[in-house]
């Protein structure tokens, strides 16, 4: 389930970093803002989790559209550094809000009843839930890349000068990329919370958002598939590494070192750039001993 909204969470970062070009080095202030608010909606304020998820993603969306009319009005570093300013800003609320809890959080929030009829503490209900949640996420963006909205990213990303060129207004789009990948990674965020039960300052920090750009370029940004294998190996790492405590943290930069110099396109990138290679070495093949076949029996 963890590794599952990781995954959300990563394909909602792909879709800024991979189509927009707009790598951000603060995304999990709308991770970590959007489990605080459903934390504390659960707990103060007694929502069910439907209505607490809701909430938090509708956070995360309203952050981003202000972060997001900061920030798209600059390119490259700048832009990376105004998001990393930002989260920063947003971690040290969290510190200070009495509603965080501060260093220690919100804990033991309540999971709740699903729509008053399911209990989300049996963890097959919680594990279809998330399951639900992170479906419906990821074939939103897939659908969404796919679409005339995607297209138009990808033309952003290519050659932003020849797109403003067609008509197109590139900072509204950019920004509309900007607000839907907060949004997703609110609602990543809140279901993160809904399972581990705890809103902490983790998931504001800016190690977070290192987490999530290790995993999208470690399975492939730019791909559909690869900010979630990424997100898998990553966690798979973490849950299979506790043992060696900080050390983890190394052998986290050491793969990535490994994976860039490695797969310069990412696992993912990297697969599917063999199979187009091996497709086109066949498709180029075929003609010729249809050729030889005619010649033979001439």
């Amino acid at each position: 389930m963890k590794a599952m909204t990781y995954g959300l969470f990563a394909c909602a970062f792909n879709l800024m970093a991979g189509y927009g070009k707009l790598v951000s080095f603060g995304h999990a202030m709308f991770l970590g803002t959007a489990g605080y608010v459903t934390a504390y909606a659960v707990k103060a304020w007694g929502l069910p989790p439907e209505l607490a998820v809701l909430a938090g993603t509708c956070c995360a969306a309203l952050l981003g559209l202000v972060a997001g009319w900061l920030c798209t009005r600059s390119n490259g570093v700048y832009f990376a550094m105004i998001s990393l300013a930002l989260a920063q800003m947003i971690y040290f609320v969290a510190l200070q809000l009495p509603q965080t809890g501060g260093e220690d959080g919100i804990t033991s929030v309540p999971r709740g009843v699903l729509f008053g009829l399911f209990d989300l503490s049996d963890p097959t209900t919680l594990y279809i839930f998330v399951l639900a949640i992170f479906l419906g996420g990821f074939l939103f963006l897939s659908g969404l890349i796919r679409s005339p909205f995607g297209q138009i990213l990808k033309a952003i990303r290519e050659h932003e000068p020849r797109a403003m060129s067609l008509g197109f207004s590139t900072e509204r789009y950019k920004l509309a990329a900007f607000v839907i990948s907060a949004a997703l990674s609110g609602l990543a965020g809140s279901t993160k919370v809904v399972v581990t039960q705890i809103a902490s300052l983790t998931d504001v920090h800016w190690a977070m958002s290192g987490e999530v750009i290790l995993m999208t370029f470690l399975g492939g940004v730019g791909t559909l598939y690869g900010p979630v294998a990424g997100a898998f190996i990553v966690v798979a790492m973490q849950n299979y590494l506790a043992a060696f405590g900080a050390w983890v943290t190394v052998i986290h930069g050491a793969v990535f070192v490994i994976c860039i110099l490695a797969f310069r396109r990412g696992i993912v990138g990297e697969f599917i750039s063999w199979v187009s290679s091996r497709t086109k070495q066949e498709t180029k093949a075929t003609p010729q001993l249809a050729g030889t076949s005619v010649v033979s029996g001439t």
